[in-house]
């Protein structure tokens, strides 16, 4: 059977396919577009997962929708409906764009994408659990979604046991941690939906002295981690913007100005907020286990990305094994569609997905030798047995190499196949890449990357974490050793990497071991501020000229930026954007 996922209308679109119960192929409309977290119709995601298949949009048994339209939009119409006057400028702006888009998904792939079969619909946290259950090596577990909003909830609890779901318990919108997170977010001036990584990068920096005033006045959380919002303190549930004056009185501040100076206050509204938001989730974790009696938890929904909080609960041992699926906002919600619509309709056991690196495109080495003949870049090509030791060999002599080598990732994080390398034993690393390379806010840290047998040897208590999900503490004499990627709090959110999951990385690290003594890479994002991770050897080539990036190697395909003639490739560059 082969069903089609998709997620979109909101923000991160994405498709996912998935043929006889096999995951075959995933990604996000964002990479192909060029747009961040793009909402649209993800034609191109389609695309390229059909053509990854070998088929065409009629073999498809079942297109399935990660929530239902009808339902969302109940939700939402009846909360402008009690809220009039106040909400008619973001009723004007929003029941427009249902009515003519978000209601009639069939009619628009039947008119887009020519597509004639069976459209079907699931709820927007049961995706979510599905694409946690589904995708996990779990046969059974606790399973716990967090996210802004889906239909009606905000968060569910229920368990996974063999090919079935059950949800047990739905806290319902307009109480929401991840509208919580989302309005401090804002608060602080960074965007919504986009840069909530940013407070928990900040909260560090800060001290949580504004717990209690928050709990006080702002939001009251129940022993079961539910919680119930004041809502005098918000407008997101009739306007435009997420919170307004009265949050302003209580802090007795305006909100900051996007790009400002970052203060005291900031930091430490910050560190408040990422306090409170680990303390729900841990109570939401404890009654999951009461509910299920299950040992394993499965996390999924956009707050399971923050990875200070994952760490602390995979390391509380509050459970004997955590799995947060990676791409957890509602781009997976695409791939937990797939998988759940598969289970329902075939009642086939549940199988191991395997791992998440290897469902985007990827371009062959004549692709990415055509690409760089049309541009007219200088390159070089290398012996595939000498890749790992050239690119180690540049890194230990503080050069910043990007790589572009196989699948892309889906998700989030780059983890080792779109990703921009450099060695961490320099904290003027982490400076000269926010500053030179990323164009961002000093004050956000990067992961390392180690081998998975030398994980423990700098990390307390690691584990195996592929997927960059969760937060460890730096081992205390090894800080000074991997500075550049040892957060503020002296933690880092680690990515194990062994030879089946990445033969180029884990090469690297090998290499990069043997001439430094240092197992530890910095691996940040391929990509400049305010774009998508690079998806083409075009653009792969157009970010590498934009940026401080010494060297490129795509494939085994060589750029060096000393031997390119400055200015030679201007029309290329692109504009670093806003995030």
């Amino acid at each position: 059977m082969k069903i089609l996922g998709i997620s979109c209308f909101y923000h991160d679109a994405a498709a996912a396919l998935v043929i006889d119960g096999n995951l075959t192929a995933a990604a996000q409309e964002e990479r192909f577009s060029g747009i961040k977290h793009d909402a649209a119709l993800p034609r191109k995601a389609i695309g390229f997962c059909l053509d990854k298949a070998g088929i065409a949009i009629d073999n498809l048994d079942y297109i399935i929708f990660y929530d239902k339209p009808f339902t969302k939009f109940d939700r939402i119409l009846g909360g402008y409906m009690q809220t009039v006057p106040r909400s008619y400028q973001a009723f004007r702006k929003a029941i427009p764009v249902w009515l003519r888009e978000k209601l009639w998904l069939p009619q628009i792939l039947k008119k887009e994408l020519n597509y004639h079969c069976k459209t079907l619909y699931i709820e927007h946290h049961l995706s979510h659990a599905a694409g946690a259950y589904f995708s996990s090596p779990f046969d059974h577990a606790a399973i716990l979604t967090i996210d802004g909003v889906g239909e009606w909830a905000t968060a569910s609890i229920g368990k996974g046991s063999g090919n079935k779901i059950e949800i047990f318990k739905s806290m319902n919108y307009p109480h929401s941690v991840g509208l919580l997170y989302s309005a401090f977010t804002y608060f602080l001036g960074f965007e919504v939906n986009s840069a909530e990584y940013k407070v928990m990068g900040l909260a560090p920096y800060g001290k949580p002295k504004y717990v209690d005033l928050i709990k006080n006045n702002i939001v009251e959380i129940f022993e079961d981690g539910s919680i119930h919002l004041n809502l005098q303190y918000f407008k997101y549930h009739y306007g435009l913007e997420m919170t307004g004056g009265k949050f302003e009185t209580l802090f007795g501040r305006p909100r900051r100005r996007s790009e400002s100076a970052l203060t005291d206050s900031d930091r430490d509204i910050a560190a408040s907020i990422q306090h409170i938001t680990e303390e729900i989730i841990f109570k939401m974790a404890a009654h999951a286990i009461k509910l299920t009696g299950e040992n394993k938890l499965c996390l999924s929904g956009g707050v399971a990305l923050n990875c200070a909080a994952g760490g602390k609960l995979l390391q509380s041992e509050l459970f004997d094994d955590i799995y947060i699926q990676p791409a957890s906002s509602d781009s997976g919600g695409a791939v937990g569609a797939a998988l759940y619509a598969h289970y329902s309709l075939t009642d086939e056991m549940k199988t191991d997905n395997g791992s998440y690196f290897t469902f985007g495109p990827a371009y062959s080495e004549e692709i990415v030798e055509n690409s760089l003949k049309e541009i007219k870049a200088p390159y070089k090509r290398i012996d595939e047995s000498e890749l790992p030791k050239f690119i180690a060999d540049n890194l230990a002599n503080d050069k910043i190499v990007a790589v572009f080598s196989g699948p892309m990732e889906f998700g989030p994080r780059a983890l080792g196949f779109r990703s921009i390398l450099a060695d961490p034993r320099k904290a003027e690393m982490k400076e000269r890449i926010n500053r030179a390379v990323k164009f961002r806010e000093p004050f956000r840290p990067f992961a390392p990357a180690v081998t998975e047998e030398k994980a423990d040897e700098y990390f307390e208590g690691a584990r195996r974490s592929p997927y960059m999900l969760f937060n460890f503490n730096v081992r205390p004499e090894k800080r000074e050793r991997i500075p550049a990627v040892t957060h503020v709090d002296g933690t880092a959110r680690i990515q194990t990497v062994n030879r089946k999951d990445n033969c180029l990385l884990y090469d690297i690290l090998v290499q990069f071991e043997r001439l430094t003594g240092t197992a530890v890479l910095l691996n940040t994002s391929f990509n400049l501020r305010g774009h998508p991770i690079v998806l083409s050897p075009r653009d792969a080539f157009r970010t590498f000229i934009s940026s401080g990036i010494d060297i490129l190697v795509m494939e085994n395909h060589i750029i060096i930026k000393d031997e390119i003639k400055p200015g030679l490739f201007n029309a290329l560059k692109i504009a670093v954007g806003s995030d």
